[in-house]
């Protein structure tokens, strides 16, 4: 009987790790994203709309699109000083934490 029940135990354990490995770190992509658009002091403002990140940028040009791209957004439209970036569904939980980081 303790066996099957340190053998219950141990499943658990192994199903919580496996659950919070998968478990994205949005903290840790926000400070990336932020990075990646030239840092907080070359953000003027940012907003979510469903799957986009919308982000007017005092210089474009400081924002590493391509590293943007590998982070995992499925697009981004460039309109003069303004990016859309297309996040998906974790657009709005990306704008969070980058609210609290400013």
């Amino acid at each position: 009987m303790i066996k099957y029940i340190i053998l219950i135990v141990i499943l658990i354990i192994i199903a919580f790790a496996i659950v919070k490995s998968k478990k994205r770190d949005f903290k840790y992509e926000a400070n990336k994203l932020v990075e990646l658009l030239g840092g907080k002091d070359n953000i003027e403002s940012f907003e979510s709309n469903k799957s986009r990140f919308i982000v007017n940028l005092k210089d474009v040009s400081k924002a590493n699109k391509e590293g943007i791209q590998k982070m995992g957004a499925q697009g981004i439209v460039e309109i003069d000083n303004q990016l859309k970036i297309i996040l998906g569904t974790d657009a709005k939980q990306i704008t969070k934490y980058i609210d609290e980081l400013k």
